[in-house]
């Protein structure tokens, strides 16, 4: 081998004691979100669902530019028709929005109402009423905060200051702030100009685009309680006014002859024609026999048209498909007898008296609005349940826009496999598994995940003993085994030797079940629709699962034993809604909850197998200590319970036995207070450990960290959270993520992430939580920390698809190096990073400037060159093993060991991958010098053409520097050409490139030697 250039940059390095400075002050240290923000989540997606979306608003004169509301993901805007999408409501007090809408005049006024107008047991809810003034750059409050669910906002067409609201209200209890309300100056202030109740809102508003003082708007009575849904009654009804919404006429139940229906109605939809706005349709609640399959077994009423202005109306048909969830016609702006009809999509051509059901739309079925474009009716767009659906041919063929990351997630589990794999279910989108990260340069892409299960997907467990069997969930404890190497699936639901009637119904199939001809009338075994199920951590073969009923199997679902009853076993229909007594006319009757009371979670203590602990909807937590064959209700002693709450969580300790937690909600009794509890004693005692968690979040679960017992992290309705000391603080996490419902999470027993389901914004990962393990108000305190630092894996990401364009999601991988993670009291901090080998010799350097609190930087597992650089090009992997990490800040230095481990795609032979590493190196080194010494002769060839200072030089010796620089800059291109082929196969180079090493090497020196004489006699 040729000897090595003399301007060969040695690496070196030096090695210094380890010390640790503190810095403490008098004040205790208080740890703020802001803190924290160094910590920053990856979004995964996934995107394959995009949804659910409830409404749409386009500025007309340029139908490229709309927004798009999600149900609890906040607000998107596109300026180029949907080919991107970017978040613009997302970081405000709330994720839940039930309308947009633009200003078509001045299209920079946007407003958002919050809080969907869905009504479902899912349904999140808002903090009023947001205005933007820039085209949704920022927004502020405007109020109505108690309204909770907004139905509609419009504005007068010619005056942006002039707003209606339609407040529903609260959808668990009753609440005066609601109705129909008008502000004139911006939402400075409110005037409520229409009122029935409180247990009564608005639900649509209309405006006559001719005359904007003609004003519908449709009323609604509903509430929603834990045990049922009831969906109408007399507050309901369609109302007019003529004079900007001084005065109102009813239009329903007053009396009147004009076609409308009377008796008690529930939810109203409106559509103005604005072609001829004389012509309006309203969809109209009416029905006998609701039964929780989402149908009436009798519809009374449906569809109504008027062509005066809603003088009067005929009745085209009783199409109204699931009304309590959507219930909005809407009429094409260019033909008064094309309406499109939600939930259901599906569309009339004369004017609502047949509908068709495209078969072929390809998108999903539960459909939240629709908008025509009103300069072409062929262009259509379709919200729903699973995103957006764009067509062309007046609403048959769409489409569909997969770049949306909406996924609304429910539970997250995570395997052992390497890379690990996430589990989990979504709403009304079946349960998936997708990668925690690729191999692939594009990040995690909607292909890499897979669909296992449908309907309402829910909590999906592997077992991990091979990774290979799962179980899955949908609604109603709908559980199913599968195989993944092969796919088969077996439905393991127990509870029901007999099977049970399809439908799920409120009221018995046949009147009499004891008469010997009506034998198979029997129902399903009762379920909560977010049914609980376990895998024994002491046995993979045992699962407990959760109907009203324990069950117990010893062979994964094959069998099943009950172990008993354990709610309370109350009569619903004993219990009234809105005080009303259950009959067959109340409208959407327990839409979506056909069982109640159930079992709502379940958990096994950690350490002795069959201490169990269960938790139901009708507000109990029992306990046993012989596998279910007695049960003890603690629930008396959790200090503050309320009556018949929500066990949304148990958790037991991973660390300490005995230790027990308890995350409960009771929104569902319109309470929307923090309820958390910790056992020490598997349940004989308990206590609160809400701290000084900020109100009214609504807490879904919490998870004790499995390094360190103090430390937990929490999911609500309204963000995820940390505390550091068991409970008694609270410190909302962000990094990144936006204002989300955090519905369940979980720690990667390995590799140490957060894993955070979101329920409208997808999976977030927060790498390595070390931090977050080993924060203490103490670091806080201090000038500067290190904190530990994981393993790390040399992955060679490669790009592997062809040209996508812009409209696809791709999830990010993580950090693609050794995440270290520090404290910094202060900003603007410089900060150095050397990391040493197993013989305390620099392989690279790092420069940071720190911000106050935590900082992340990552330290890409490649050699630099002293000073942190990385030459020409970045620098050779280090071989895997055994690594330091100095941190110096001011006068504090720390140092941590870690490890670098090798791709674990690979099996080189250390000897194989220690030669390889080697010639890397020379291979770099020859490049950064030929490299530098190239940019030396650019710059001398640039002084000779009059560059900077100016050189003469004779033209013998102009011509031979050039040839110089010529030759020189060709040696740097093989030479960095050769180190990138190289790099890409780890192992002893090719003949070809030997003699080329040999080659570059040899002319480095001579063009050096060539140019050291050269230049020795000129005034450089």
């Amino acid at each position: 081998m040729a000897a090595m250039s003399h301007r060969f940059l040695a690496l070196v390095g030096s090695v210094l004691a380890l010390t640790f400075l503190n810095a403490p002050t008098d004040l205790a240290a208080q740890i703020s979100t802001e803190d924290l923000n160094g910590l920053r989540h990856r979004s995964i997606g996934p995107a394959n669902m995009s949804g659910r979306l409830v409404d749409i608003a386009v500025v007309e004169a340029d139908t490229r530019v709309y927004y798009l509301a999600s149900a609890t993901g906040g607000v998107w805007k596109t300026t180029d028709n949907g080919v991107r999408f970017e978040p613009v409501f997302e970081s405000e007090g709330t994720h839940s929005v039930g309308d947009v809408v633009v200003h078509q005049r001045d299209t920079s006024v946007v407003w958002v109402g919050t809080g969907e107008r869905a009504n479902r047991q899912s349904s999140s809810w808002g903090d009023g009423v947001y205005k933007s003034t820039d085209g949704g750059e920022t927004w502020t409050n405007m109020g109505l905060a108690e309204s909770h669910h907004i139905g509609r906002i419009v504005m007068h067409p010619d005056d942006s200051d002039i707003v209606y609201v339609a407040a529903m209200g609260h959808l668990w209890g009753p609440n005066p702030d609601r109705g129909l309300y008008k502000t004139t100056d911006g939402g400075e202030t409110w005037e409520r100009v229409l009122f029935v109740d409180p247990l009564t809102g608005a639900v649509d508003v209309a405006m006559d685009p001719s005359d904007p003082d003609v004003l519908y708007a449709a009323m609604y009575q509903r509430q929603r309680r834990p045990w049922g849904f009831h969906g109408g009654g007399p507050g309901s009804g369609l109302f007019k006014s003529t004079d900007g919404g001084e005065s109102w006429t009813r239009l329903t139940n007053a009396g009147l002859d004009n076609g409308l229906p009377t008796g008690d109605i529930g939810r109203i939809g409106i559509t103005i024609y604005r072609s001829d706005p004389r012509i309006l349709y309203v969809s109209v609640e009416q029905g006998e026999r609701f039964n929780a399959s989402t149908a009436y077994e009798q519809r009374l009423a449906g569809i109504y048209r008027s062509e005066d202005r809603g003088e009067s109306w005929t009745y085209q048909s009783d199409w109204n498909p699931r009304p309590m969830y959507a219930s909005q016609p809407m009429v094409d702006p260019n033909d008064d007898q094309r309406i499109y009809m939600l939930n259901s999509y599906s569309y009339s051509d004369d004017g609502g008296v047949t509908f068709t059901v495209p078969r072929e739309h390809r998108t999903h079925g539960d459909d939240r609005f629709v908008w025509v474009n009103p300069h072409d009716s062929n262009h259509v767009i379709k919200l729903d349940d699973g995103g957006l659906g764009i067509s062309y041919d007046r609403g048959d063929h769409f489409l569909y826009h997969t770049a949306l990351p909406l996924s609304q997630y429910y539970r997250v589990s995570v395997d052992m496999a390497h890379p690990y794999n996430i589990y989990g279910g979504l709403q009304d989108n079946g349960s998936w598994r997708g990668p925690s990260q690729t191999y692939r340069a594009e990040g995690i892409l909607n292909e890499d995940w897979n669909k296992w299960g449908g309907g309402d997907g829910f909590l999906a467990l592997v077992d991990t003993t091979e990774n290979r069997i799962l179980y899955s969930e949908s609604q109603y404890l709908g559980l199913t085994r599968w195989d993944m190497e092969t796919g088969e699936a077996k439905d393991i639901r127990p509870g029901d030797p007999e099977g049970h009637i399809s439908a799920r119904r409120n009221w018995t199939t046949w009147p009499d079940l004891d008469d010997p001809f009506q034998r198979l009338g029997n129902a399903m075994e009762p379920a909560n629709w977010d049914g609980p199920y376990i895998i024994s951590p002491h046995d993979s073969n045992t699962l407990y699962a959760g109907t009203a009923r324990l069950w117990k199997s010893v062979d994964r679902g094959d069998t099943w034993t009950s172990l008993g009853d354990l709610t309370t076993g109350t009569d619903r229909r004993s219990l009234v809604i809105m005080d009303q007594a259950v009959d067959s006319f109340v409208l959407s009757l327990d839409d979506g909850i056909p069982y109640w009371p159930t079992l709502t979670a379940l958990a096994e203590s950690e350490f002795v197998a069959g201490v169990l602990f269960a938790g139901t909807d009708d507000g109990l937590v029992q306990v046993s200590v012989n596998d279910g064959a007695t049960w003890t209700d603690v629930t008396a002693a959790m200090p503050g319970v309320p009556e018949m709450m929500w066990v949304n969580q148990i958790h037991a300790s991973p660390n300490v036995d005995g230790r027990v937690y308890v995350a409960a909600n009771n929104y569902r009794n319109d309470d929307y207070d923090n309820y958390l509890w910790r056992s020490d004693d598997n349940g004989r005692s308990w206590r609160s450990i809400v701290g000084d968690l900020p109100p009214e979040r609504a807490v879904r679960v919490v998870r004790e960290d499995p390094r360190n017992q103090n430390v937990l992290y929490l999911g609500t309705e309204i963000g995820a959270f940390w505390s550091w000391n068991g409970g008694q603080n609270w410190v909302e996490l962000r990094g990144g993520l936006p204002t989300v419902a955090a519905n369940d999470l979980v720690i990667h027993p390995r590799d140490n992430d957060l894993v955070l389901a979101t329920h409208g914004r997808g999976i977030y990962i927060l790498d390595q939580v070390n931090a977050l393990q080993e924060m203490t108000p103490q670091i806080a305190r201090s000038s500067a920390h290190f904190f530990s630092v994981e393993a790390a894996e040399q992955i060679r990401y490669r790009s592997e698809k062809a040209h996508t364009g812009n409209m696809i999601f791709e999830g990010e991988n993580p950090p693609a190096g050794a995440i270290f993670d520090f404290w910094s009291s202060s900003e603007d901090r410089p900060v150095d990073f050397a990391i040493l080998d197993a013989d305390r010799v620099a392989v690279a350097e790092m420069s940071h400037v720190a911000g106050r609190g935590m900082n992340r930087v990552v330290w890409d597992l490649r050699h630099t060159w002293e000073g942190g650089g990385n030459g020409a090009g970045r620098g050779p992997l280090v071989l895997p093993g055994t690594y330091i990490a100095r941190m110096i800040a001011g006068d504090v230095v720390a140092e941590q060991t870690f490890e670098v481990r090798e791709d674990s795609r690979f099996d080189d032979a250390p000897t194989v991958r220690a030669a390889y590493t080697e010639t890397l190196l020379e291979l770099w080194a020859l490049s950064t010098v030929t490299s530098v010494l190239a940019e030396e002769l650019r710059d001398v060839v640039g002084r000779l053409e009059g560059r900077g200072d100016a050189l003469s030089v004779t033209d013998q010796v102009e011509l031979e520097i050039r040839d110089l620089a010529r030759e020189t800059g060709e040696v740097s291109n093989r030479a960095r050409g050769l180190y990138g082929a190289v790099e890409d196969w780890v192992g002893p180079l090719t003949s070809d490139q030997a003699d080329q090493k040999v080659f570059l090497e040899e002319m480095l020196e001579t063009l050096e030697s060539e140019w050291d004489a050269l230049s020795a006699g000129l005034a450089l």
